[in-house]
């Protein structure tokens, strides 16, 4: 038997031009405006995605068909300067509610206007056989770092 090598958390940071108020803002509530409609899985196409603004509320889209797919929930809410969420989601992109890997999301003010955000994905071990293959996923363009590219132009534009 061989042992698996936990894999290093996914660390991704940017910096937006907006006030520490605004960045997490336009992180969390307005995620739908921002979250690319590529990153889905749901069955019908997305429509938004929503985080409910406490511990405890669901992380989840929302289909043009008006259906919902959870991704998974909140596990702390201390706006502006920190979100934690359970991610859900497995390699095969299906909600699995007995698999949790965390998004922890750090909000920094830098000067004026500006914050600095720093993602970290961690838990990946959690998924087994599949988490090297997660964590490349997660590491890549298309994953976190296209994600927070997408947020900070967004941020910039709030």
């Amino acid at each position: 038997m061989t042992a698996m090598i936990k894999p290093a958390p996914v660390r991704k940071s940017v910096t937006v031009d907006a006030p520490i108020a605004r960045a997490f803002d336009v992180f969390t509530a307005s995620l739908g405006r921002w979250w690319p409609r590529s990153h889905s899985i749901g069955k019908s196409p997305i429509a938004s995605a929503v985080i409910e603004p406490r511990t405890g509320g669901r992380w989840y889209e929302v289909g043009e068909d008006g259906s919902e797919c959870d991704w998974g929930e909140v596990l702390a809410w201390d706006p502006p300067t920190r979100v934690l969420l359970a991610w859900r989601i497995g390699v095969d992109w299906q909600f699995d509610p007995k698999l949790l890997t965390e998004v922890d999301v750090r909000f920094t003010a830098i000067g004026d206007g500006e914050t600095r955000v720093e993602l970290e994905h961690r838990l990946l071990e959690n998924m087994g056989e599949a988490a090297a293959k997660a964590r490349e996923i997660f590491d890549s363009e298309g994953g976190w770092g296209g994600l927070l590219a997408a947020y900070r132009a967004s941020a910039g534009t709030a």
